[in-house]
């Protein structure tokens, strides 16, 4: 068995776990998570948790990247597990960085791959999905700060050409404020 301790590795800069045995260093990344805000006809596409942490409050459909995939088939992918949505990306919309629990966000904006005929009903990891329009959007219950800046984003730029993705917010640039109620 292994037998890790703290220390800086040779040619590193930051103390990390190196097995005392074999000299393996154990290193400790960020996690990517990918998805999308979909639209259709100025709604977007919502889902209610189904799982924790935040069980029960309103996300985009977004999940971890799994290895040997791209960041759009992730987005897809996350949008046909949590929403049997099959959706076209138009770039990326948005991208954050949550220092505090180590993660990346990619947020696409999408639509309907067969916008003539939307389908979506909640997945495994959702209790109920719908599509809202910006005033029905129940921001009392909206499960992460990015989910948040992200439907900002989407708002600030709902079709056309995408520009720079949309990044933290001023008062929050590392990703470390908590979200409130948590």
């Amino acid at each position: 068995m292994a037998d890790f301790v703290r220390q800086v590795p040779e040619g590193d800069n930051r103390e990390r776990d190196v097995c005392r045995n074999c000299g393996h260093v154990a290193y400790e990344n960020p996690k990517i998570v990918v998805g999308s805000v979909v639209a259709h006809q100025g709604r977007v596409l919502l889902c209610r948790r189904a799982i924790e942490p935040r069980r029960d409050y309103w996300t985009l459909p977004a999940g971890y990247m799994e290895l040997g995939e791209t960041l759009q088939a992730g987005a897809m992918r996350e949008a046909r597990e949590e929403a049997e949505a099959d959706i076209a990306l138009d770039g990326v919309l948005a991208m954050y960085s949550i220092s505090r629990i180590g993660q990346v966000q990619v947020i696409f904006r999408a639509r309907f791959a067969n916008p003539a005929a939307p389908r979506f009903a909640a997945g495994p990891e959702s209790l109920e999905v719908g599509l809202f329009d910006w005033g029905a959007i129940p921001w009392h219950r909206i499960a992460f700060p990015t989910v948040r800046w992200a439907l900002d984003a989407w708002r600030q730029n709902p079709s056309g050409a995408l520009g720079a993705p949309a990044g933290n917010p001023p008062e929050d640039p590392a990703g470390m404020a908590r979200p409130a109620g948590v």
